[in-house]
């Protein structure tokens, strides 16, 4: 991460372009600022920043850190898109002590299923978005 760094406090986020990239993507063009304003009060943020301190990147997390998480509104904006960021930051995330060894981490995606498998997400069952890695043990 030479060009880019990852940081989770939330002062720094510019939740004005979050809430715009939101808005313009398939899954959250519903979302009002004051909705976003407290998904992100009320989540694990993970923004990545160039050194310069502009913000080119976001995802969100809740989770109880032990048994369940939920991975939500990652993306990574234009014109960083395509630069392998996205891969940084799920690798970022996945490694973080909030996230390592929760037995199962899920998402929902339309587009992005080659990203997420690479990091051990599979389909569940037979639904076209969601998938998850499921280490829980069903006996």
């Amino acid at each position: 991460m030479e060009d880019f760094y990852i940081s989770t406090e939330k002062e720094r986020l510019n939740i004005a372009k979050i809430h715009r990239e939101i808005k313009d993507s398939y899954w959250g063009d519903y979302r009002t600022f004051e909705m976003t304003t407290a998904t992100i009060d009320h989540s694990i943020c993970f923004g990545v920043y160039t050194h310069q301190g502009e913000q080119i990147g976001f995802a969100r997390l809740l989770t109880d850190r032990v048994v369940f998480a939920y991975l939500m509104d990652v993306m990574i904006f234009d014109p960083y898109k395509g630069m392998g960021i996205g891969k940084k930051l799920m690798q970022h995330i996945m490694c973080h002590p909030m996230v390592d060894g929760v037995l199962t981490v899920a998402l929902k995606t339309k587009d992005a299923h080659g990203l997420y498998e690479d990091f051990g997400f599979k389909s569940i069952g037979d639904s076209p978005v969601w998938m998850a890695i499921d280490n829980a043990k069903l006996d």
